[in-house]
């Protein structure tokens, strides 16, 4: 299967062949706590803010060798960059793994110098037991049209459902739609660590990000599969990590 990592383009030039947060995913209204992340070798990303001044995101995001800022637009779409402090990996993420496309502990976190003005995401390292069509949010800030370099940065949600080969190493969301047959919605680029909310009770919960994604019937690209790495196996890293950060998680 032909997947492609997410976090390829670079923030101003966002050209490659890919549908994007797309399907025509509708953008969302009002506050979130999503965030731009970007690179200086030009990737670009989403993450989650799970603490005022901590952001869950994608470990094959934020990889050694570059510096990461963090990206805000004001009202008038204007963007301005917040610096980061420093980056944890988690010890498990392999980039060998990743790139052939097995399954590795793609998770890392993000401490910034101070707290921003968010309303952090709630995170569960609760057992999942995920059954083939069960119902998840997809929120990421990648590009929606398709070789369209000014269509990112626009928070956009998309409801997908499991498909028949869930697992707690990995989660294969499709557009329920499409049924991955044709295009539909789903992640793409710029929407690597994205978070992924499930009901719980009356609330949602972050339990994954986004790792990649693959076009329809496994071709190269984007609007057929969304691949979540599930938080459950490294929720506790992520815990104890937070602490060490001076960033505890309620």
């Amino acid at each position: 299967m032909l997947r492609r990592a997410l976090a390829l383009s670079a923030l101003l030039s966002l050209t490659l062949p890919a549908a994007a947060m797309v399907g025509g995913a509708a953008p969302v209204t009002g506050t979130h706590a999503a965030v731009t992340i970007v690179g200086s070798r030009g990737n670009f990303c989403t993450g989650a803010y799970v603490a005022r001044d901590l952001v869950l995101t994608a470990a094959h995001c934020v990889l050694p060798g570059a510096d990461y800022k963090l990206v805000a637009y004001d009202a008038q779409r204007q963007p301005s960059l917040r610096d980061t402090a420093q980056i944890a990996r988690h010890p498990q993420f392999n980039l060998d793994n990743y790139n052939r496309a097995r399954v590795t502990a793609d998770v890392a976190l993000i401490k910034l110098p101070s707290p921003a003005n968010v309303t952090p995401v709630p995170l569960s390292g609760a057992k999942l037991n995920v059954q083939p069509g069960d119902r998840f949010i997809v929120s990421g800030l990648g590009v929606s049209v398709r070789g369209d370099g000014k269509s990112g940065g626009t928070l956009r949600q998309a409801t997908l459902v499991a498909t028949g080969k869930p697992g707690n190493l990995q989660i294969r969301l499709m557009d329920p739609a499409a049924q991955n047959a044709r295009s539909g919605l789903g992640a793409c680029t710029g929407d690597s660590g994205a978070p992924v909310f499930m009901q719980n009770g009356d609330r949602h919960v972050v339990i994954g990000v986004v790792s990649w994604s693959t076009g329809p019937n496994g071709a190269e690209g984007c609007g057929g599969l969304t691949g979540v790495t599930p938080l459950q196996l490294y929720y506790p890293w992520i815990v104890e990590t937070a602490k060490k950060l001076g960033s505890p998680l309620p």
